[in-house]
């Protein structure tokens, strides 16, 4: 099975992205989550995004606040799918963010996700992964399979709590 890369800006973001390692372990992908900048340690980046491929990743998660574009600069060092975590926080409560990852020039594209949308990112990079593996695949599938049980039981549970009121 490819590996999944986190790759975090800083080690500030690292509480924001925990929903994104939970998803990672209950689908059995393996991770490897670093701290890259692409500012302050540029050329470690860059190189980590070169080189993923041949060493096993299959996707690349990028979180980063304000302006820095983390996904754009490892996106543009690699083929392989590139998922944006717009992080939070600053003075514009991370739309700077969103927008340096969203905003990405044709021919290299970075997907995005939502402003510290981790966990999401990581079902992304699961969907992707699971191109190429029948067994995520699967796991997929039951899951959405129990996310609509449970929205059907909490409808159920809510229509019985409020029958005959209101209307």
């Amino acid at each position: 099975m490819k590996k999944a890369a986190l790759i975090l800006g800083s080690d500030s973001d690292l509480d924001k992205v925990q929903g994104a390692l939970e998803v990672f372990r209950e689908y059995g992908v393996p991770v490897e989550a670093r701290i890259l900048s692409a500012h302050r340690t540029p050329e470690e980046a860059a190189a980590f995004a070169a080189s993923a491929r041949e060493n096993g990743f299959g996707v690349i998660l990028a979180a980063a606040g304000m302006a820095a574009h983390l996904a754009g600069a490892l996106a543009a060092r690699t083929t392989l799918p590139v998922i944006g975590i717009p992080m939070g926080g600053g003075p514009f409560g991370g739309l700077d963010a969103l927008l340096s990852t969203v905003q990405m020039p044709s021919g290299i594209p970075v997907a995005t996700v939502a402003v510290n949308g981790a966990k999401n990112a990581a079902i992304l990079a699961v969907e992707i992964l699971s191109l190429s593996d029948e067994t995520l695949c699967e796991k997929l599938s039951s899951a959405r399979e129990e996310m609509h049980g449970t929205v059907l039981k909490k409808d159920a549970l809510l229509r019985d709590r409020t029958n005959g009121e209101g209307a």
